[in-house]
């Protein structure tokens, strides 16, 4: 309709003008096609929002670290250093123990301050620790005064990318919508959870490693290596999960095209050589952190049959004190689990799985004793998602599960807040 000329506005005044619509806005279409795989893949093939099931493994986080706050808390109170003491110490004490006080030294002064080093008779054996904790600790710290604290935000952090990425890999395996929930709150509740809360390396770990495997199986692999190689600067069982997504990238290959990302594969393996490299310039030995190792916690190499011998015979002969026996007794339980998980990752055909937690295996299980296996039970994260497809097949399975587990969960979280060895 065209407009009405100015001079015959006046003669039209009981004729209201003609309503004209708005015009409608532009539909947004999703994409679709080939523009909803390039935004798949520059995505890593999965939204970035945060669904139901990944909310409530966040939930479950929260309520287990809140558990594990007040155990502190408690412990701080009931079992001081000093048993006449009226004063339980400083609120953060109870969580800097073992291992968080190498972490801490090198994050604060460097693998070799000074003129120290192995040549030293008194050596800490520091560099047996991997760099990437201490150079993320020191970072955040420059915002955080307190070292502890830095050192639980890290964890806390890294916890809840962990707990998501491995509620998202149960459902690639169990199509049940609880699935990935059961496998979180299985693998909160475990014996050594409390690892989890403290400054140690384990929550920072999984928080590369659980990604790179859920990139790795959407075909990512550009991703999952990359963050494999994070992985690797935390832990040396970085290089474990490397030769699990090797094993998993030839399993996928189709064609040509998939094999065009094989050099990526190598990426994991460049953490260790650069640290290698660090270490020889400073010390003159490329496996510097291995003898580091060797010296402060005997892991020197012992067939399995003497590691699991010596082991026992620390645990049931009565020749350490009972808090040390126990813990013993609890690595070769946690040794068991392992074997019988990889027994269990064979049957089922998961060749990579079966892979990463054997070389897990192998490497702490060939040393002089065990020493922090129920520690890496945390790592295997094939354990929690079998246990989760166990408790959906048999609905008791849960029950039991919470019923034999959480007193052990106490019992290490007590005995590490507390001071003791654990784990």
């Amino acid at each position: 309709m065209s407009a009405v000329p100015p001079g015959l506005r006046e003669r039209i005044p009981t004729a209201p003008p003609p309503r004209v619509p708005p015009r409608p806005r532009p539909v947004r279409r999703r994409a679709t096609g080939v523009a909803l795989r390039v935004r798949r893949d520059l995505l890593g093939r999965s939204a970035p929002r945060l669904s139901q099931a990944d909310r409530e493994a966040l939930w479950l986080y929260l309520l287990t670290r809140t558990s594990i706050w007040i155990t502190a808390y408690c412990v701080r109170w009931l079992f001081p250093s000093d048993p006449g003491t009226r004063d339980p110490g400083p609120v953060l004490a109870s969580f800097a123990r073992w291992d968080w006080d190498h972490l801490r030294h090198i994050a604060s002064e460097g693998y070799f301050p000074g003129q120290a080093g192995p040549w030293q008779a008194d050596w800490d054996n520091r560099e047996a620790f991997f760099p990437g904790f201490p150079l993320l600790l020191r970072a955040v710290h420059v915002a955080v005064p307190g070292w502890t604290t830095a050192g639980l935000l890290i964890s806390l952090g890294a916890g809840a990318v962990a707990v998501v990425a491995l509620a998202r890999i149960t459902r690639l395996h169990l199509p049940d919508a609880g699935a990935g929930r059961r496998a979180v709150l299985f693998f909160l509740v475990s014996p050594c959870a409390v690892f989890l809360a403290v400054g140690y390396t384990e929550s920072l770990f999984l928080a590369f490693a659980l990604p790179a495997w859920l990139a790795a199986r959407r075909g990512g692999w550009p991703l999952a290596t990359s963050l494999a190689a994070l992985a690797t600067a935390v832990r040396v069982s970085g290089l474990f999960l490397a030769a699990a997504l090797a094993w998993e990238f030839f399993l996928s290959a189709r064609g040509r095209r998939e094999l065009r990302a094989l050099p990526w594969l190598a990426l994991p393996a460049l953490p260790a050589f650069v640290y290698g490299w660090y270490l020889h310039a400073r010390t003159g030995d490329w496996w510097a952190w291995k003898h580091a190792e060797e010296r402060g916690w005997y892991r020197t190499f012992h067939t399995p049959w003497d590691a699991w011998g010596h082991t026992w015979h620390n645990a049931f002969d009565h020749v350490q004190t009972t808090g040390y026996a126990f813990m013993f007794r609890a690595e070769l339980a946690a040794m068991v689990v392992g074997l019988l998980l990889v027994g269990l990752l064979v049957r089922q055909r998961r060749w990579p799985e079966a892979l990463y937690v054997g070389l897990s295996l192998c490497a702490l299980g060939t040393s002089y004793w065990y020493m922090s296996i129920p520690r890496a039970t945390l790592l295997w994260w094939p354990l929690w998602i079998a246990l989760a497809a166990r408790s959906l097949r048999r609905p008791r399975f849960r029950a039991v599960y919470l019923c034999l587990v959480t007193p052990l969960t106490a019992v290490f979280a007590v005995t590490f807040l507390s001071g003791r060895w654990a784990g």
